[in-house]
């Protein structure tokens, strides 16, 4: 068996650019920043910025290029592909990107708030509950023994 599939939940590093093929199909490309953290063996914080080039097709590609713009929270899932092409200069070049098949707008930045404005209750309360941003977890050092896992 085999997956090619790609979900990827960041904000856009620039606004969506929407383009029309000669068929007359839409389609709209934009890039989307991710980050991770963790700890190194010093216990020391370490961040990574990672980007990922997102082409939409359709009415999808449509939609995108109308709402969404640069630092909205989105989540791409998708499968990855690597166009190649000859460059002007005669060089071959690459490009890895994940074509779209769903993109759901809005996705919450870190800390909770969609930066929408909230939903009114039915009692009139507009109050919302807030998120906290997820802790880091320290985890313990490697020092376990295969053995001693049940399964």
């Amino acid at each position: 068996m085999y997956l090619n599939k790609a979900l990827i939940a960041g904000n856009l590093t620039r606004d969506p650019e929407l383009k029309s093929l000669p068929s007359g199909s839409k389609v709209t490309t934009f890039s989307v920043a991710t980050n991770r953290v963790w700890f190194d063996a010093n216990k020391q914080k370490q961040e990574a910025t990672d980007y990922h080039n997102i082409v939409v097709f359709g009415r999808q590609a449509e939609t995108s290029a109308q709402y969404l713009k640069k630092g909205s929270g989105v989540l791409v899932e998708g499968r990855i592909q690597t166009r190649s092409w000859d460059g002007q200069d005669g060089k071959k070049n690459y490009r890895t990107e994940v074509v779209a098949d769903r993109v759901q707008f809005g996705a919450p930045p870190r800390g909770g708030d969609a930066g929408g404005a909230p939903a009114s209750s039915p009692s009139g309360n507009n109050a919302q509950p807030v998120a906290s941003a997820p802790e880091m977890v320290d985890y313990p050092d490697a020092d376990e023994n295969p053995e001693d896992i049940p399964f």
